[in-house]
């Protein structure tokens, strides 16, 4: 696992995601730093991501604020990742249009820390990936 990161605001990509609990995030092997910090050179998958892209959000930077929000493919991913996961693009989402990014990163920052160690746990496995503790239901 990559050195313990901390959740802060450029980590949340456009579409709700908490990139510091991605597991692509939390490697070391083909890191990567985030949809908001990404750069061209740099060789993973999440270059590609059609939400990160979206033409339709122009320079905004949350879908929420979009014309067409919820679009078919949030909501397709929303729903593999509450179904999977447990966790919301669409919740977070209405969370930091209606809170603001501060009150929505001080919020993660509780949610996603390990119980046993104080690490971030991450959203894609069952147990912390430092410690080996259960996350958080």
């Amino acid at each position: 696992m990559a050195a313990p990161t901390t959740i802060t605001a450029p980590l949340i990509a456009p579409c709700g995601m908490n990139c510091a609990i991605c597991l692509g995030h939390l490697r070391e092997k083909r890191h990567c730093p985030g949809c908001t910090l990404l750069n061209q050179t740099e060789d993973v998958y999440v270059r590609k991501c059609v939400l990160r892209l979206c033409q339709k959000r122009g320079k905004r930077k949350h879908c929420f604020a979009c014309g067409d929000y919820p679009c078919r493919r949030l909501k397709q991913l929303d729903k593999r990742y509450r179904l999977r996961y447990g966790m919301s693009m669409l919740e977070n989402l209405a969370f930091i249009r209606e809170q603001g990014i501060r009150a929505f990163v001080r919020q993660e920052r509780v949610r996603w820390q390990c119980r046993s160690c104080g690490n971030l746990v991450c959203v894609h496995r069952e147990n912390c990936l430092s410690c080996g503790a259960a996350r958080r239901p």
